[in-house]
């Protein structure tokens, strides 16, 4: 059912991106590489790195807008950013912080450490170069929801309650 969806976006945006399917019981080293646990797994590269992406259907829009903020993001274009952080505060019960520059801050503080690192690493915790724990200070990092609920914001103040 995600396929035709997918294929209009990628015809749609043929200059932007390019779609590349994969039959997991022809790649099987590739669900484990990327911890595809449910099928539909979408999956963003950029370089030969995964940015994002969702698993289960997604409407033509949805896949766009989120196509369009990745875009935006990757030419230092925060206003993505911005509104993807804001659909992910208010889908899980907290805001945005409303002072937009500590979140300017923070969004070009996750830029410049993906530049530097590969991956949007929360820029008010430490790097400890091991991928399996630095895995769980990638923006929204693992602790952000007890920090909201503890202290009324995150670390880093991009998230309040």
């Amino acid at each position: 059912m995600l396929a035709p969806v997918l294929e209009k976006v990628a015809e749609d945006m043929k200059d932007k991106v390019v779609l590349l399917k994969a039959n997991l019981d022809d790649v099987p080293n590739v669900s484990g590489q990327l911890k595809v646990e449910k099928i539909p797994t979408v999956v963003i590269f950029k370089d030969g790195k995964p940015l994002s992406g969702f698993v289960g259907l997604a409407r033509e829009n949805d896949i766009k807008n989120l196509l369009e903020g990745i875009i935006k993001e990757q030419s230092g274009d925060i206003s993505g950013m911005i509104e993807r952080y804001e659909n992910y505060a208010t889908a899980n019960g907290f805001r945005l912080n409303p002072d937009k520059k500590t979140v300017e801050r923070v969004l070009k503080g996750l830029l410049a450490n993906e530049k530097k690192h590969g991956r949007k690493y929360c820029p008010c915790r430490r790097i400890s170069g091991s991928a399996e724990e630095d895995a769980k200070i990638i923006c929204p990092c693992v602790y952000h929801k007890d920090e909201i609920a503890k202290d009324g914001h995150c670390f880093c103040n991009l998230f309040v309650r």
